[in-house]
């Protein structure tokens, strides 16, 4: 029996599963070292919006602001992933307000948010919010419900 063949998947098919997806993977890379760490977003159709602590990643996102983003789906052998490269930027204020409704909207807490806050985890850790604009974006997938 062959394995099924992997797929290209169509923008649709991309943006579909960006958007039911929770966790994505941001990849940064800055002098001389590769990081890939997950994160919860939203997705509007041409960004990734972020809330996250200073740390790691923004230090290396800052540093070098070409990153990609990674979404992926696995169901009883079939799969599906795009990839995403694109381009970190941070955001402040009204723009901030507007990531963290985003994200409240989606993960249940009725899309209103107030003031952004700078919370600390630790000294020097605080809030910053950013979204990752999309240049690029590829899909494919393998789908093992079907006969190869």
């Amino acid at each position: 029996m062959s394995s099924p063949p992997i797929v290209e998947l169509s923008r649709e098919a991309i943006d579909e599963l960006l958007h039911e997806q929770l966790v994505g993977r941001v990849g940064c890379h800055a002098d001389g070292t590769t990081y890939v760490v997950p994160v919860i977003y939203a997705y509007d159709g041409e960004a990734f919006h972020v809330a996250t602590v200073e740390g790691q990643k923004t230090r290396m996102m800052r540093h070098n602001p070409a990153v990609c983003f990674e979404v992926d789906a696995y169901e009883a052998g079939s799969w599906r992933s795009a990839i995403a490269q694109g381009e970190y930027e941070e955001v402040e204020g009204e723009e901030a307000e507007a990531t963290i409704a985003l994200l409240a909207e989606r993960f249940g807490r009725g899309g209103t948010a107030g003031p952004a806050r700078r919370r600390h985890r630790g000294e020097g850790a605080s809030a910053v919010c950013f979204r990752i604009r999309i240049r690029e974006v590829t899909g494919r997938s393998v789908d093992r419900s079907r006969p190869a």
